[in-house]
């Protein structure tokens, strides 16, 4: 049954032909750079600000990097991925860190941002290729619950088997503890992959955090043994760009990751919470995460 259920999920998900996921990496990694690149000029066009004024306007140019970014690709005809953004992101941020930062690391600070961001890119390969919960449209199903379709037979149910079982209004699946759609990993939070959820949400927020300690203490290196001129002013101004990137990613995800945690203590779903305390409200969340998705180029 499971095996069926993650079969139909994955042809919703791998409708796309070759070419075109070849194109869509390629614009999510032309995404990254881009957004990158807009981002390493706040240094370099405010060098006299502080670090903490420079995290506002880093903010405001990433979503306008992001905003360019997505016109461009729309004029292009070109489709990219959020969850490929994400990926670049993390190499990215691990390339600056190998080539840039390591040389002023410890030994074992080295040792554990290398291992925090290999586990990001394994949390991520089991997340994308995982299933959330799937359950297929079996006719026992409808049979036992009385229904026409499977829909009516959710909405709600009395069955132990259909307990919280939900469809996703983003990729019509039907997810067995249905949480959230994640566009940013481009796939439901269920059940069978919420636990992998919250610990990749953490993994992020505890990289990051390594990743702009590291990067402090390299900044505070070039400007207290007076080397900051003498260095490469392409590669400090990336280091303090992925820094403030990494700044802001960790202040919303710390946020993202405690409603979660608070979801889990009181046994709520993001998306019954909203439909419960906001019904009018729930289809206005699903069109500002459409809106979302397309800004952080997925598609």
């Amino acid at each position: 049954m499971s095996r069926l259920a993650t079969g139909l999920h994955r042809l919703r998900r791998s409708a796309s032909s070759p070419w075109e996921v070849l194109w869509s990496a390629l614009a999510s990694c032309g995404l990254v750079l881009f957004s990158q690149l807009a981002v390493a000029m706040v240094p370099r066009l405010f060098p006299s600000l502080s670090l903490l004024a420079m995290l506002p306007i880093a903010g405001l140019v990433f979503l306008a990097a992001i905003v360019l970014g997505r016109l461009w690709r729309r004029f292009i005809g070109v489709a990219a991925s959020a969850p490929l953004f994400v990926l670049f992101n993390i190499l990215l941020l691990w390339g600056v860190y190998v080539f840039v930062i390591r040389r002023d690391t410890s030994p074992l600070l080295d040792m554990l941002i290398n291992a925090e961001c290999a586990l990001l890119l394994w949390g991520l390969y089991r997340i994308l290729s995982g299933d959330p919960g799937i359950v297929a449209c079996d006719s026992s199903y409808l049979e036992e619950a009385g229904c026409k379709d499977f829909v009516e037979a959710i909405y709600p149910s009395e069955l132990p088997m259909l307990s919280r079982v939900r469809q996703c209004n983003w990729c019509k699946a039907n997810v067995r503890g249905y949480d959230h759609h994640c566009p940013a990993f481009g796939t439901c939070i269920g059940q069978k992959n919420h636990r992998l959820f919250m610990a990749l949400l953490t993994g992020f927020v505890v990289a990051e955090s390594t990743y702009t300690m590291c990067s402090t203490k390299y900044i505070t290196r070039c400007i207290n043994s007076g080397t900051l001129r003498s260095e490469n002013p392409v590669s400090l101004n990336i280091v303090i760009s992925t820094m403030l990137f990494s700044i802001l990613q960790v202040v919303w995800q710390i946020v993202f990751l405690m409603w979660h945690i608070y979801c889990i203590c009181f046994n709520i779903k993001t998306d019954e919470w909203v439909i419960s305390n906001f019904p009018c409200f729930g289809l206005f969340l699903h069109q500002l995460q459409v809106v979302f998705s397309l800004a952080v180029s997925c598609s």
